[in-house]
Formats: structure tokens, C-alpha cells, sequence
């Protein structure tokens, strides 16, 4: 039988069970004790100097004992604000003597308020100064535990310390709060406070109950189902005797279950068939949330006497962590891995010191390795330690002002380095290579730059909101504008052009050998005639006709060579209306580019000869035409370049060059270029898919938005 009691700390109550197997569930939270929970939040991260500051009466006794008892811990200034003293008291080394008393013998309120009223506020607020002038000494205090101060008191210190430039303290509220009514403006980074969140309800208590119940019939079923479920017996004659009863089987089974409740943390207490639910004590710091405002923000809970962490807030070196913002002394220091990708991430050479005057100092290993890395590293920080010149670079850009401003909005610091194969990241060969390959490895703990979310890649990494969209888009190479002088003959090919000429000469000379040969013809041998059909002659008939002008000529007399003359105009005819057909298309052509619609583009799908693309080998963007095109892909791939620049680069080779009149690339990045030459620009009817760049915040404030505005008008969409 399980019960409720509004006492059930008295065993003597006559609420008390009696019955063993009776348990009673107090309506009651036990809190956790203030001392205890400072004393061992102060061992766990080293704090063994630390000063004590009274805002109002607070029996303190039970935290001095506490102290007392542990040689490791140094006890450095009390400041008592109790009434506004005038004075600030320092330890002496027998301290134990007050502790031990009922009331600390240092509040003297009837004098500190007669001093207090007949002082001005600007009196005041010097004696105010006057009294934490004593929180400088000894420069080995870490922290400064407060007691008996409200939110308004703890503003205005703080803004006094920070006026006096006090040295940076971890500032910490002994007494326990009500966090959900807690403010946070004026308040240091990195307070620490403790306390309950609300008191549970009845409705808390009876969910625990039937909670309770529920695991404990849930465990014994899976020990003994025969016993816990209690099956229901159908004839008299068929009962067994069972060795001991399923009330005292249940009985062991609630005694021992404890949760997590709703109320708290459910247990039974020692020896007693009593209930209890511990309080949820939780301990709060405030910091900074991804939007840059200041939060409380939960990093552990009191349990069973022990500080247990949520997320490991206290790690490494605890000793050594000092100063008011929390963020100092948790500072993670991570490798970032980037790469090269206008106008995202550029690089330049460092100065004759090895340093960078501006921009992030990074390295270009050229490798992947992790114990290289490191060591490299390692020795760039050491005061003596040096690295070669060739391996340092300087990386600007977009990217990199964002892993700054996010380095110091999330407090962390990075070491940058670039990816040492140059890529994005495929899975090739049964691993992965580049950006990808380095984050799995270890190599690199975040990867920073122009990087595509894609459904291969979220499935062995994570990546953060979008910071910048674009789509995929298709980059060609146009012709030169300025004609050159030989223009005219680019309707036809060589080929063709030289087919004319090597045909007009010779129907030029069979023209004459008919003429000549004919009785009827105007030829030397027969008639006597004025006029004489020579090969000069029957040039300038071929290339009257070829030509479409009439001008003075000698056309043939015999049959044979007029119906010749007659086969060559026709033949004019067909050449001379391609010819102007083609003149057309060339002049239109002068000013527009190819004209692609799409990545469904027929162009791209059903290549003619000469048309090649391509995009970066392990980008995306392959990726993406490798699944939906793979014919496409399979053409396309024997041309693919190492490097956005690499495809750029070819574009501007093959301007000048009859071979390949034009190269394309389905990579996105291929059109986001702060220049763009006369010899190549982007399809803007090529947008096929939204093109993603992970990381954090910064586009939800406003210098992210900065940044945005800043770079977007150098790339083309």
C-alpha cells in the first residue's frame, strides 16, 4: 500500500506505517544543504582561495566549519555589507572559533545603520568602494562566494568592481535561488548560482507514485512474473502452496527503486518505509547563447551529496581557471580545417617575420596526418619553435572574419590549417577524402569554408544552420567581342572555303579546254574571231558568278562549257546562301553567349563534338550529377578539374583557341568570382538546387548580415 504524509520525518507519528508493507510517500522535498553544495563545488574545480562577501545577516557557520576542516582551502577577506560597516574584516587564522558560534559575532547592524543614515549617497557609495578595496588582497583568491545578496545588490557590486578594475574573480551566490525569477542584465559572465526550479505539485507526486509502482511491478515481473503479477486462480483445487507471499515479493521491489521523478529524485529512505523526493538542485551559469545574449544556462545538479555534471563543464586544469567570465577558464581549443575557395577563403604570403599583418595565420601542411598537424602546431607555439616558411600562409576572406567573430562569441580558440589534398570530400576507394576524410580522422575538429550539405555527407558528419545560400549554376565561355579582320570568313569552315577556291579554278580550266576544243568556240584555231576565250577569261566568269556581280565578261560559246557555267552557278547559289545564313548566326553570336538552359539542358545530355564540361573532382556538385545524371556524368568526368581555380583557369585558356569553342562546369562555385573576365560568365537560367554552406550563428546578427551584404555583391547567382 502506498500513501501520502505532509510529515514524514517523525517515525513516531502516528502517520508512520506500521506495516512493512505499507511505504509512505512524503509531499515533502528534501533541499539540498547550501554548504555542502558550495564546499564541493569549490573542491571539484580547485578553488581553495576564495573571500566571503555579506550583503545581510547569514548564518554562514556550517560553510566555515566546512572550510575549516580542509587545510587545502585558504580563507581570504570577509566583507561584511551588513548594514553598510565601515570596516572590512580579514580571517585570522582561528577561524573555527566563529564558525563554531550560533551567530558570527561580526554584524553590528545598530552602529552600520546610524553611520549609514547620516551619510550622503556619494559618502555612501565611497565606503561601498572602500569595503571590496579588501578583495584585493591576497592576489591569490580565485573566488568571491556572496551571501544575503538580492539581484539588485550583485549588479551594483559588480559594477563597482568593474569600476575599480578588481582583479577578475569567480563570483559566486552561496545562498540558494529561484533561478526562474533570476534577471541577467548587469550580471558578470560566468556567475554561478544554485537552487530549486518551483515547487512540485500534487499532480507531480501522484505521477511519481503510479510511476513508482510501475517500475517496481516492471522489474519483478521480469525476477519472478508468477509472483509480481499475482495470476488469478480458477479452481479451488488446483491451489499451490508458494514459498513466501507476492505482497512482501513487491514489497523488496519498491524499497528499492529509485528515479528521476517529476517531484525529484525518488528513493526510499534508509530503514524506513518512507518515500522521499529529493529536489531537483540544479547549478546554473550564465553565459552567452548562440544569438550573443546572456542565458542561465544549467551545467549540473546536486544528488545524493555529489555535484554531478551535465556536460563537463570542469575538465581539465581546474586549478588554473580564474576570472569573472565563465567562458574564460572553458575555452575550448580546436583545429579548423578550411579550404581555398574564393571569395570564402583566400590566401596570401606571410611577411619576412613569418607572420600575418592581417588576416588568421594558418598553415598549408600538404598532409592529413594528425601527429604532423600536431607537432606542427605544437612548435608554432613554442617561443622557440619554428616552422618552415613555405608551410605558412595567411587565410582572409568570409569564412575566416566568421570563425573569428564565432571563436569569440562562443569563446574558443582554433589553430587553421588547409586541407592538404585540396578537396571537398568524397567517399573514394572505401574512404573518405578531404574536408570530410579530415573531420573523421580526427584530423581537424571543425571544417570551415565554402562546404555542401549533401545527403552523404550528413550521414557521417554534422553541419550547423546554413550561413550563405546559392544555387547551382552553370558557367560558359563566351567569344571575343572585337572582330578581327579575317571575321568574315567564319561562317564557313577552312575546309570549305578551300573547296571553293580549288573548285572554282578548276571548272576555271576545263571551262577553257572545252572552249578551245570546240569547233564553235572562241579559240585561236577556229574562227577567225575578234575575241578569244582565254583562261583569264573564264576566271572572271567563275568568279562573277560565285561573287552574284555582273561585270564585262566573255561567256563560252560552245554547249558544253554553258552547261558547265550553268553547274557552277547552281553550285554558287547553295554556297553563297549558307554562306549568308551562317553570316547571320555569327554576328548574333558576337554579343550572346551559349545558351544553356539548365542541367536538363539537351546540350549537356546529348554532347556534340568539341562540347566538353566539367565540374571540381569530389565536389557536390559531381556528387549531384553523379546520382540523377550518371550518363552525364560518365562523359563528363575525364575532363574534371582538381580545383575551382583549375576550371577558371581552362576557361581562359581555351578563349584564344579554335580546339574547344567552349567549356562549361556544372560547379556553383565556378560563378562566384569577384572578377569576371570578357571571356566567360555565368547561366543565369542554370539554377537547378539550393547550394548550402554550414556553420553557426552570424547571419542572425547583425555583423553576420554585414558580412553578407559585404561579400554577396562580388558573386554572381
Amino acid at each position: 500500500m502506498l500513501y501520502f504524509s505532509h510529515s514524514p520525518s517523525i517515525p513516531s507519528s502516528p502517520l508512520a506505517p506500521q506495516n512493512p508493507l505499507h511505504f509512505q510517500m512524503a509531499m515533502q522535498t528534501v533541499e539540498a544543504p547550501p554548504s555542502h553544495l558550495l564546499y564541493r563545488l569549490l573542491m571539484m574545480n580547485g578553488w581553495w582561495d576564495i573571500s566571503i562577501l555579506l550583503c545581510q545577516e547569514w548564518n554562514i557557520s556550517d560553510f566555515l566549519f566546512l572550510i575549516k576542516n580542509n587545510s587545502r582551502f585558504h580563507l581570504g577577506t570577509l566583507v561584511n555589507l551588513t548594514g553598510m560597516a565601515l570596516s572590512a574584516s580579514s580571517f585570522p587564522s582561528s577561524v573555527g572559533a566563529s564558525a563554531e558560534a550560533s551567530s558570527p559575532p561580526y554584524f553590528s547592524s545598530a552602529a552600520s545603520s546610524a553611520s549609514s543614515s547620516t551619510s550622503s549617497k556619494s559618502d555612501h557609495q565611497q565606503v561601498l568602494m572602500r569595503q571590496l578595496e579588501a578583495l584585493r588582497e591576497p592576489s591569490s583568491i580565485k573566488g568571491v562566494v556572496m551571501f544575503g545578496c538580492d539581484i539588485r545588490e550583485v549588479r551594483r557590486l559588480w559594477a563597482l568592481a568593474t569600476r575599480m578594475t578588481l582583479p577578475e574573480f569567480q563570483w559566486i551566490l552561496g545562498d540558494s535561488q529561484n533561478v526562474a525569477e533570476l534577471r541577467t542584465e548587469g550580471l558578470p559572465l560566468g556567475l554561478l548560482a544554485h537552487g530549486v526550479m518551483g515547487s512540485p505539485s500534487l499532480d507531480h507526486y501522484v505521477r511519481d507514485s503510479l510511476e513508482l509502482v510501475a517500475r517496481a511491478v516492471g522489474s519483478a515481473a521480469l525476477v519472478n512474473p508468477a509472483m509480481a503479477l499475482i495470476p488469478g486462480t480458477t479452481n479451488c483445487m488446483d491451489a499451490q502452496q508458494l514459498n513466501g507471499s507476492s505482497g512482501e515479493f513487491l514489497a523488496r521491489f519498491l524499497a528499492n527503486t529509485s528515479f528521476e521523478g517529476q517531484s525529484g529524485f525518488i528513493s526510499r529512505e534508509s530503514q524506513a518505509q518512507i518515500l522521499i523526493s529529493e529536489a531537483h538542485h540544479y547549478i546554473w551559469s550564465l553565459q552567452l547563447d548562440p544569438l550573443g545574449q546572456p542565458t542561465w544556462t544549467r551545467l549540473g545538479r546536486w544528488r545524493r551529496g555529489r555535484v554531478l555534471m551535465d556536460q563537463g563543464g570542469w575538465q581539465s586544469h581546474p586549478g588554473s581557471r580564474i576570472g569573472g567570465d565563465w567562458r574564460r577558464y572553458a575555452k575550448l581549443h580546436m583545429r579548423v580545417v578550411t579550404l581555398v575557395e574564393h571569395p570564402f577563403v583566400f590566401t596570401r604570403e606571410v611577411d619576412g617575420d613569418g607572420l600575418c599583418p592581417a588576416g588568421q595565420l594558418c598553415l598549408d601542411p600538404l598532409t592529413n596526418e594528425s601527429s604532423v598537424l600536431e607537432g606542427l602546431f605544437q612548435n608554432l607555439g613554442r617561443r622557440n619553435g619554428s616552422v618552415p616558411t613555405h608551410l605558412k600562409k595567411c587565410c582572409y576572406g568570409y569564412c575566416v572574419d566568421l570563425l573569428e567573430k564565432l571563436g569569440e562569441d562562443m569563446g574558443f580558440t582554433f589553430d587553421l590549417y588547409i586541407v592538404g589534398d585540396g578537396k571537398y570530400g568524397g567517399f573514394k576507394n572505401g574512404r573518405w577524402t578531404g574536408l570530410v576524410g579530415d573531420l573523421l580522422s580526427g584530423a581537424a575538429h571543425l571544417a570551415v569554408t565554402s562546404f555542401s550539405i549533401n545527403s552523404a555527407r550528413s550521414q557521417v558528419i554534422d553541419f550547423t544552420s546554413p550561413f550563405f545560400s546559392t544555387s547551382l549554376g552553370i558557367l560558359v565561355r563566351t567569344r571575343d567581342t572585337a572582330a578581327p579582320i579575317g571575321a568574315f570568313m567564319w561562317p564557313l569552315h577552312w575546309s570549305m572555303w578551300l573547296g571553293i577556291f580549288v573548285s572554282l579554278h578548276v571548272t576555271a580550266i576545263f571551262l577553257t579546254l572545252y572552249e578551245w576544243h570546240s569547233p564553235f568556240g572562241m579559240t585561236p584555231r577556229g574562227r577567225n574571231r575578234n575575241r578569244v576565250f582565254s583562261f583569264s577569261s573564264a576566271l572572271n566568269v567563275c568568279y562573277a558568278i560565285l561573287f552574284g556581280r555582273t561585270v564585262a565578261i566573255k561567256p563560252p560559246k560552245c554547249w558544253t562549257g554553258r552547261l558547265l557555267m550553268n553547274l557552277w552557278a547552281i553550285f554558287c547559289l547553295f554556297c553563297l546562301s549558307t554562306y549568308t545564313a551562317n553570316l547571320a548566326a555569327v554576328m548574333v553570336g558576337e554579343k550572346t553567349y551559349e545558351q544553356l538552359s539548365g542541367i536538363h539542358d539537351p546540350k549537356l545530355h546529348h554532347p556534340s563534338q568539341g562540347f566538353r564540361f566539367a565540374t571540381v573532382r569530389e565536389s557536390s556538385a559531381e556528387d549531384y550529377v553523379k546520382k540523377s545524371f550518371p550518363e552525364m556524368h560518365e562523359y563528363m568526368r575525364r575532363y574534371n578539374v582538381p580545383a575551382t581555380p583549375d576550371g577558371i583557369h581552362n576557361l581562359n585558356l581555351f578563349a584564344c583557341s579554335s580546339y574547344l569553342p567552349l567549356y562549361s562546369t556544372t560547379a556553383v562555385t565556378l560563378s562566384c568570382f569577384s572578377i569576371q573576365p570578357a571571356s566567360w560568365r555565368s547561366s543565369a537560367e542554370s539554377s537547378e538546387r539550393s547550394h548550402l554552406e554550414g556553420s553557426s550563428k552570424a547571419k542572425q546578427e547583425k555583423k553576420g548580415n554585414k558580412f553578407y551584404s559585404f561579400f554577396s555583391p562580388f558573386c554572381c547567382f
